[in-house]
């Protein structure tokens, strides 16, 4: 089969771009290595628990500001739940609890007493960039990459607050530093500041571009910061879900080998079974270093050394566990970051995600999930076991500074190194956030959507936006809408009064309160499903080929299209419902707790039903 365009890579900015020009008619498909879409943002689970992998403080879904989620997702016309968080986190800084309020008035308060010394510069700079932000930002929606704004709209938008674009501008090649020296004397504030941007970007005030400072400061404070409600795998999972069901096709556990390209000009890949797939265009999502060190087999030396110069942000670990809630006490927020050492970045400098404070559907009452990542400098070539128990203890003593009693509250834990997020996601050692968006290699000195071969495009956080799942989900639009110019078909571009479809609900919110479109019996069959552990090492289905665990994941996010395409696809190979019965035996949890997910059941609902 040929298809319009091939997606490789299936994080959000791939799946971004696959869910939008499926939407507008092109087949597409999106291949990924993994045996589930979402790349960083996604779940896996452990005995019912569900851990968030990586990327879950998600901001882009209010109502103005940089909303690019909620933007997509009334694009694609499809509903997804959002729980929004009372405040966008809390910053534990030399014995201050710093608050960061949706209100900026009260954040700039909050800031002000732990530096009274700097009170009216605080709010003479917050006042400065949100009325910039205001002017630049929310005054002129706008989802494109800078790289492919249209120099019309792009002049429209600056006549209408020239002053704030200039200033805006000027800000291009200048270090936050320098932007935050404009306003502040006391060494202090600077060292609060570095902390911010080493969260947003993983870059310093001295490295960090003053004009992505200047926005970041001030968004998060307008728009707002949310969780999907009932986890993240549903963020990736909607944006599947609307790729099958615009006849687009998701080939997992396939990794891409190789961009074939003759003449200049990709046409097709090659998977690593050796096996070819053709297309006219490709979005490619990955790094920037994978692309021209792996999948390119003829770039030039001067890319390839360019992209090799490219300096990646600090490699991470990530700590997934669970503790008795009594150890997490009211007040604590659903993110905490964790600051260790004020006047440098360090490895005690760990940001605490407590999701399961508003999204009761993660765990038992009784209990709290807590991720803890951080940055890691150690070398993982030598004495990988040892080095693991010993990054496991230190993120533990650091939780239980915050947290006293937390290691004995503990009822279970598990560490992903560099070397397992380089493996799960293709982070390049480890590198969570791809290259560092910093001065010299930020903006358009990155990928840019269009590249030096006429129909290979790309997204992701190596690109122009950079960091952060709002701005790879810009760039996934920027890369959809660029092939869908070349169509000749209608771009995806703000219009006012759009229909929305981002749902929020009240907190805390619990497994009752999701699938509220669903009729009873559905319901009770997605509640089935959602007990699957979507196991990475699955054996329930045994040889037959019936992918048991997406049929399940696919049930959960309401993506009934693309569960019934896989049993459709394998009718063949089930011959009566005695296999289910087997699959039922072999299921972990009736081999943990005598309680298997019912897979009878579930499958023949699914074969009664027509999804169209």
């Amino acid at each position: 089969m040929k298809y319009d365009v091939i997606v490789v890579g299936g994080g959000i900015s791939g799946l971004t771009a696959g869910a939008l020009l499926s939407k507008r008619g092109l087949k597409t498909a999106v291949i990924d290595k993994n045996y589930a879409p979402g790349g960083s943002c996604g779940i896996f689970k452990r005995d019912g628990i569900i851990f968030d992998q990586g990327s879950a403080m998600l901001f882009g879904f209010g109502e103005k500001g940089f909303n690019s989620h909620r933007f997509v997702f009334n694009c694609l016309e499809e509903p997804i739940d959002i729980i929004k968080h009372d405040l966008l986190y809390c910053v534990n800084f030399k014995n201050h609890r710093i608050k960061f309020y949706n209100d900026i008035e009260l954040f700039t308060e909050e800031l002000s007493n732990v530096f009274p010394s700097e009170k009216d510069n605080i709010k003479r700079f917050y006042k400065d960039m949100y009325k910039m932000y205001k002017h630049v930002i929310v005054d002129s929606p706008n989802y494109t990459t800078p790289d492919q704004t249209d120099p019309v709209k792009g002049l429209k938008s600056l006549l209408k607050h020239p002053l704030s674009y200039i200033k805006f501008l000027g800000y291009l090649n200048k270090s936050a530093k320098k932007l935050l020296e404009k306003y502040f004397t006391d060494p202090e504030i600077f060292n609060f500041f570095d902390k911010l941007t080493s969260t947003y970007c993983y870059a310093t005030v001295e490295e960090s571009p003053a004009v992505l400072a200047a926005v970041m400061f001030v968004d998060n404070h307008v728009g707002g910061s949310y969780y999907p409600a009932g986890s993240t795998v549903f963020l990736p999972g909607k944006l599947e879900k609307v790729i099958e069901e615009n006849n687009g096709d998701m080939i997992m556990n396939s990794e891409v080998t190789e961009i074939i390209i003759n003449k200049n000009k990709a046409c097709g890949v090659k998977l690593s079974d050796n096996s070819i797939l053709s297309c006219d265009n490709i979005i490619y999502s990955g790094t920037v270093w994978n692309l021209y060190n792996k999948l390119i087999k003829n770039a030039s030396d001067k890319k390839i050394s360019w992209a090799n110069r490219q300096i990646p942000t600090y490699p991470s670990v990530v700590l997934y566990s669970y503790v008795d809630k009594k150890v997490i006490p009211e007040n604590t927020q659903p993110v905490e970051m964790l600051v260790g050492d004020p006047d440098k970045l360090d490895e005690s400098e760990v940001t605490a995600y407590i999701f399961s404070i508003d999204d009761k559907t993660l765990c038992p009452d009784d209990y709290q999930t807590v991720i803890a990542i951080g940055p890691s400098f150690k070398n993982w070539d030598n004495n990988y076991k040892d080095l693991k128990n010993s990054e496991t203890e230190r993120l533990l003593n650091i939780l239980e500074k915050r947290f006293p009693g937390f290691k004995s509250a503990v009822k279970y834990s598990e560490i992903a190194t560099p070397l397992s997020l380089e493996k799960y996601t293709s982070k390049n050692g480890g590198a969570v956030a791809g290259p560092k968006q910093m001065l010299g290699q930020h903006m358009f000195k990155r990928l840019h959507t269009k590249t030096e071969w006429k129909n290979i495009y790309c997204c992701g956080e190596s690109t122009v936006m950079g960091t952060g799942t709002p701005t790879v989900t810009v760039s996934g639009l920027s890369a959809a809408n660029a092939v869908l110019k070349k169509y000749g078909k209608k771009e995806f571009v703000f219009e006012n009064n759009m229909k929305n479809y981002v749902n929020i609900l009240e907190k805390p919110v619990k497994y009752e309160n999701l699938y509220s479109s669903q009729d009873e019996e559905t319901k009770e069959i997605i509640k089935k499903a959602s007990k699957c552990q979507f196991c990475e090492n699955h054996y329930c289905s045994g040889k037959s080929g019936l992918d048991i665990r997406s049929i399940m994941r696919k049930i959960t996010v309401e993506n009934f299209y693309g569960a019934k395409k896989i049993i459709d696809n394998y009718s063949e190979n089930i011959s009566s419902d005695e296999d289910f019965v087997l699959y039922e035996e072999r299921c972990i949890m009736n081999r943990k707790y005598n309680t298997p997910v019912e897979i009878n059941e579930i499958i023949n609902y699914m074969r009664r039903k027509s999804f169209e």
